[in-house]
């Protein structure tokens, strides 16, 4: 089995522009057109059973619009023996944040994708510790990016390790997740201030760059329970991600946690 637990994709209508104007700003090339049929699509190449899709607000009026959009998606695939599981978006300039993840909790969906960058906020802004107490209160998980965003080069890094151990310290939520393997680019860092904490890290945008060594030694004292194979996919190859993995010579016992138990854990599925 394998889930991917970090994708994206965009409605029909805004999906062209979309990914158009993020490669652009982060000089990469998608793997996918970023519509609903190009994830499935690359579900297929991948033979790939699940993929989480993490909508990102860039302001707080889109919430209502992404939710929406998140809903339909798993109303669609809910009987699908290959799956898309989107979770909803939150913004820590939203209104009512209480409110808000009551509601994405009362429409059954799995949790919410914050983005610190896009979102122009720090991680230990207070916007985003709501989210994170409002999330343990619900049960609900939070995925972040962390680390180094390549759109942004030139700007404060806006969730460091750092920033996020204090998080971490504060809220003690045991469902988050860091994107990134705990921090884009930041992975020494994760190593000495991340690795034993009680939170997740995702293999999202990460393997094809992160020195192999480094990566064993980050799962070796971070646990390989709380490890999640993810892509990032459209901006990494689901296929192409699988196969790097297993070509560290890993175990097939810590594979499979990495491939799908642990998510399957996470999701309660």
């Amino acid at each position: 089995m394998l889930i991917d637990f970090h994708t994206h994709i965009f409605p029909d209508k805004i999906a062209k522009s979309t990914i158009d104007a993020l490669a652009s700003n982060a000089h990469n090339t998608p793997y996918t057109d970023g519509t609903v049929q190009g994830m499935i699509d690359a579900m297929a190449r991948a033979d790939a059973d699940i993929c989480i899709t993490l909508p990102v607000l860039t302001k707080p009026t889109q919430f209502e619009s992404v939710l929406k959009f998140a809903i339909s998606v798993n109303e669609r695939f809910a009987n699908e023996k290959k799956r898309l599981i989107s979770f909803a978006g939150m913004h820590p300039k939203c209104e009512d944040i209480d409110g808000k993840m009551a509601l994405i909790k009362a429409s059954g969906i799995k949790g919410v994708k914050i983005h610190p960058d896009y979102q122009s906020t720090f991680i230990d802004d207070k916007g985003y510790i709501d989210i994170l107490k409002c999330a343990k209160k619900y049960d609900l998980i939070v995925v972040t990016h962390s680390g180094v965003d390549d759109g942004y080069e030139g700007e404060p890094v806006r969730c460091p390790p750092e920033r996020v151990k204090k998080v971490i310290e504060e809220v003690g939520h045991s469902k988050f997740v860091l994107a990134h393997y705990g921090a884009h680019k930041q992975w020494q860092n994760v190593l000495d201030l991340l690795c034993g904490l009680d939170v997740y890290f995702d293999t999202a945008y990460t393997l094809h760059e992160i020195d192999s060594d480094l990566f064993k030694s980050i799962l070796e004292k971070h646990g390989e329970d709380k490890i999640l194979f993810a892509t990032d996919c459209p901006w990494q190859d689901i296929c192409d991600n699988a196969n790097r993995l297993k070509s560290l010579n890993l175990s097939q016992q810590t594979l499979d946690k990495l491939f799908y138990k642990n998510a399957l854990k996470l999701l309660d599925l």
